[in-house]
């Protein structure tokens, strides 16, 4: 989970770093969830399509598709944006994607403010990436509360599993919090960061006495600070505000979770149903100094979510040869799951390997067979076939993926085989 004020800058060339993408790690990262907040909402000159207006998204597609990670959702408002990527394999099991967002500016009336969310199912499990922007100033703090609180409220997704953000599973809440140090002077904090002595700023850290003082944010935990405050710093520098207001140093930039506690949905005789126990544990949590864009450095968070899978099969299954040599190999088969709702709009795409999102095909043929119904009720497989002309001209390595109109994402995919 990465969260940044990236303060209305262009994106920098190289965000490898702030991805871990050069230390190994990424290797077994499956999902990465990017909170930015103050992006700049011009748009894009460069984009032909009008699919995603900004910059930065455009920079993480492209930084992160080489490494097999494809964009699952996305959300904005205003300056406040969130993408969830992950590994292109675990798509199919990736289903009820829902987004929402929330504003609080201006009363309610003005986006600068607010949430936004992605929630999906995880192999069965309800979890959400909640990106927030809260009102700045010290003195702010009692509203930040009620922002948050009216942002639990007001986000409300379809279904009859976890139709608020309390009811998933996991949550992870995220984004420019803008809590402040209480009560201590600049010259203090200063000295406390240039010492090392962190730990003399955190009980007075306006999160962390929230934590134990505002029911909104009983459950909700986080690493320890072991960081330097993330704000404010001259642009270009890594020096504390030296401008006229001299602004203290905060932690306005944070990743917390929570886990739905036991007591929430209990089965017949109180004892939570066994579908297996979901535990999380932090590897990482580190800010990113070598950034200098913005007023705020980026804070990273690295995870490991340990759950049963409720999901072994894909809501489609679809076979392949190994290679398409020649046009009459284009052949595809496939298999859906029983329960799965099928749509006359739902297509198979052919990807090359390393795409960037779902519409980021080379062609596509429409999985509307005639004999669908039919091979449904007897778990048959339909057949479609790709044409001469919707063959990729060049050599190259691809995989085919389902994507499901009603669910608005990818219900199964292949393995890389040739054309």
């Amino acid at each position: 989970v990465v969260t940044w004020n990236v303060g209305t800058a262009m994106p920098p060339s190289d965000v490898t770093s702030l991805l871990h993408l050069n230390t190994g790690e990424t290797n077994d990262v499956d999902v990465i969830a990017i909170g930015l907040q103050e992006v700049n909402s011009k748009i894009n000159k460069r984009l032909k399509d009008a699919l995603f207006t900004d910059q930065w998204s455009e920079l993480f597609m492209d930084v992160l598709s080489p490494f097999h990670f494809v964009l699952v959702s996305t959300v904005r408002m205003q300056g406040v944006i969130l993408l969830v990527f992950a590994k292109y394999y675990h798509l199919p099991f990736l289903q009820d994607i829902q987004t929402d967002c929330t504003r609080t500016g201006l009363g309610g009336y003005w986006g600068n403010k607010g949430g936004v969310s992605v929630r999906l199912s995880v192999f069965g499990h309800m979890v959400c990436f909640l990106n927030c922007h809260l009102p700045a100033h010290l003195e702010k703090a009692e509203q930040r509360k009620e922002d948050f609180a009216t942002i639990l409220h007001m986000q409300q997704f379809e279904g009859r599993t976890a139709s608020g953000i309390l009811d998933h599973d996991l949550v992870f809440w995220f984004g420019d919090l803008n809590f402040r140090i209480e009560s201590l002077d600049i010259r203090f904090v200063k000295y406390a960061i240039d010492s090392n002595i962190l730990s003399q700023l955190w009980e007075k850290d306006q999160l962390n006495i929230a934590k134990s003082t505002w029911p909104v944010l009983s459950g909700f935990q986080e690493g320890p600070l072991n960081f330097p405050p993330t704000f404010k710093f001259d642009v270009g520098t890594n020096k504390y505000d030296s401008s006229a207001k001299k602004r203290k140093p905060a932690w306005t930039d944070r990743i917390l979770w929570k886990i739905k506690s036991p007591g929430v949905g209990l089965g017949a005789g109180g004892r939570r149903p066994s579908r297996g126990v979901l535990s999380v544990s932090q590897l990482c949590y580190c800010s990113h100094m070598e950034y200098t864009i913005s007023d705020h450095k980026p804070v990273a968070a690295i995870f490991a979510v340990q759950f049963a899978s409720k999901a072994d099969k894909p809501p489609v299954e679809i076979f392949v040869a190994d290679e398409w040599s020649r046009p009459e190999q284009a052949v595809v088969r496939y298999k859906m799951a029983a329960g799965f709702h099928r749509s006359s709009w739902d297509w198979i795409g052919l990807y090359r390997v390393g795409f960037r999102h779902p519409k980021d095909y080379v062609s596509y043929v429409w999985a509307r067979s005639d004999d669908g119904e039919r091979c449904l009720e007897k778990q048959l497989c339909a057949q479609v076939m790709f044409s001469d002309e919707a063959l990729p001209k060049g050599k190259g390595e691809y995989i085919l993926g389902y994507y499901s109109n009603t669910s608005s994402s990818i219900a199964g995919v292949t393995e890389p085989f040739q054309v």
